[in-house]
């Protein structure tokens, strides 16, 4: 009888859930559910950077992208589930009681957004970023060390001290802080104690300055030097961190009846998208996965032996066992891909949402703006234009983490179009692109070959293109557009012990290629001098007080 495993991917708008059969990766279902208090614009200010998800909405996503997914499987399936795992974005925390339980779920903070999961594209915390890094700088350990050496408003103790401070009521009520993939867990296998919660070695590797070098977490002393209010959390966190493949325990009978299944389903451990997706995608040593959606995350792994004491500067951390068990997991990034071109599309609909009497011809208007700006954008040779744009519409993640600079397009005429702001932008993203490639290799990790997942890496062939040519590189495109969740279903597949380890899971359940970008070789140069314009740019902005 055929064994099937369950993976659930957590994004920025929706969540979805893959049924996969363990022995040869079929996915049999999938079912995509979007937050509807998250599509309700609720608790965000983008104005003030503010992005913050109510875990209600992670409940009743989870409870029916499973019911659906289980429906819409052949008869039988559900009752041969052997596993299940999560994967989420990150970093991604919230405030807890003594029980685990997020504060937003108590009645009393329902509707305060400090109480809720801090979105990993929240930049409140920038001020926080820069007194962790001037006290990491002057300690007698830097613990940024395996973190890029740069500390970004987008992770874990930047975002929960700039809470603490700002919410007198979450300060005197809050007793923990967990990650979201840390939580989904521990919510299905009913944990009741704070403590008790299995912590992801990706998710506090990455982004707590959780190290096994030095103990663990930072110490007591540095996180009271940085504001006594983080005076002991310490404590009332963790001690150890545990790779995704670890069992967490199996679902309780309450969640085995509202999801379907029995209570045997192995629960795995949780971690970040993109790590997963590696997985999901076939990530080997030297290869380099481009996780590209609103932002990307790019992830590697290398043996002991080839990082050896190396420390990766300006990337978002080094992480022993963050994507594979047993390899260094890297992790780099940019904080806006697609979301610098849906900001574009923002600007070109303002007309129509605005003077269209008519709200269904507007919408469908809006989703024909992108098409047609790619249609006339791939026509316009590179050396043609004059333009040139940087990608930090939502600050820089990598390399060098930079959540106050701001995007810039420069060369503008009286000539220039829509089309042409767009190609800009495009190539922009792929600059950025580079920029991390290019500190990867300047710091001696050897990159062979890149892989695309995700859905600009299926559905955008003029995205892509440009991409090869830039990085020039061939790009292998992951078939399945599901990477995450279908990673996630790897490591549930391990974690149920179907495989004695992730690799044989990863072998036998994953999808293959869809398409393979090749760059042109008569494009190099233009790209060349294209990209030295990029370099040039970014640093005039970033030298100048006038983008901050």
């Amino acid at each position: 009888m055929d064994k099937f495993v369950i993976g659930l991917d957590y994004g920025t708008d929706s969540a979805r859930a893959v049924v996969v059969n363990a022995s040869t990766g079929e996915t049999v279902a999938t079912s995509v559910k979007y937050y509807p208090r998250w599509m309700e614009g609720k608790y965000c200010q983008p104005a003030a950077n503010r992005y913050r998800q109510h875990p209600l909405d992670y409940i009743e996503v989870l409870e029916n992208t499973v019911k659906e997914a289980l429906a819409l499987a052949p008869a039988g399936t559900a009752l041969n589930v052997v596993g299940i795992a999560f994967d989420t974005t990150g970093s991604t925390p919230v405030f807890t009681d003594e029980t685990g339980t997020p504060l937003a779920l108590l009645p009393e903070f329902a509707e305060n957004p400090n109480a809720m999961f801090v979105l990993w594209k929240d930049h409140t915390a920038i001020a926080e970023a820069e007194e962790i890094n001037r006290l990491c700088s002057t300690w007698k350990i830097n613990y940024t060390a395996y973190e890029g050496g740069i500390y970004s408003s987008e992770w874990f103790w930047a975002k929960a001290l700039h809470i603490l401070r700002e919410d007198k009521a979450v300060r005197e009520k809050a007793y923990s802080i967990v990650e979201h993939c840390e939580w989904m867990p521990a919510l299905l296998t009913g944990v009741k104690k704070s403590s008790d919660t299995v912590r992801s070695r990706c998710a506090q590797g990455h982004k707590s300055m959780w190290h096994a070098g030095w103990g663990g977490l930072p110490e007591e002393d540095f996180l009271v030097a940085l504001d006594p209010l983080l005076s002991g959390y310490r404590d009332r966190l963790f001690e150890d961190t545990f790779t995704a493949d670890k069992p967490v325990g199996t679902l309780t009978p309450e969640w085995a009846d509202r999801l379907g299944l029995t209570t045997e389903v192995v629960v795995a451990g949780g971690a970040f998208d993109c790590h997963m997706g590696a997985v999901g995608a076939g990530i080997t040593p030297h290869t380099f996965v481009r996780v590209i959606g609103t932002s990307t995350c790019d992830i590697m792994v290398a043996s002991y032996e080839e990082i050896g004491s190396s420390l990766i500067r300006g990337i978002c951390g080094q992480v022993d066992g963050s994507v594979i068990p047993g390899m260094i997991g890297l992790e780099a990034g940019q904080s806006g891909f697609g979301d610098v071109y849906a900001w574009f599309k923002r600007v070109l609909e303002f007309p129509l949402k605005e003077l269209l009497p008519d709200a269904e011809l507007a919408n469908e208007l809006s989703e024909k703006i992108i098409p047609a700006l790619t249609a006339r954008a791939e026509k316009i040779p590179v050396a043609e234009s004059t333009l040139i744009a940087t990608d930090w519409m939502n600050g820089r993640r990598t390399p060098d983490a930079n959540q106050l600079l701001k995007g810039a397009i420069a060369g503008i005429t009286l000539g220039t179009s829509a089309p042409h702001i767009f190609k800009a932008l495009v190539e922009a993203t792929a600059f950025g692109s580079r920029a991390i490639v290019e500190r990867f290799r300047s710091q001696g990790v050897r990159i062979d070959n890149v892989i695309g997942i995700g859905g600009i890496a299926l559905k955008s062939p003029f995205v892509m293109q440009t991409l090869s040519d830039v990085l020039k590189m061939p790009i292998e495109v992951c078939r399945t557009d599901q990477a995450c969740a279908l990673g996630a279903a790897i490591f549930a597949a391990t974690a149920a012990g179907l495989y004695t380890k992730v690799e044989e899971a990863q072998h036998a359940m994953n999808s293959g290629f869809a398409k393979t970008y090749t760059p042109r070789k008569e494009m190099a140069q233009a790209y060349d001098n294209a990209y030295k314009r990029y370099l040039e740019l970014g640093s005039y902005c970033e030298a100048n007080s006038c983008i901050k």
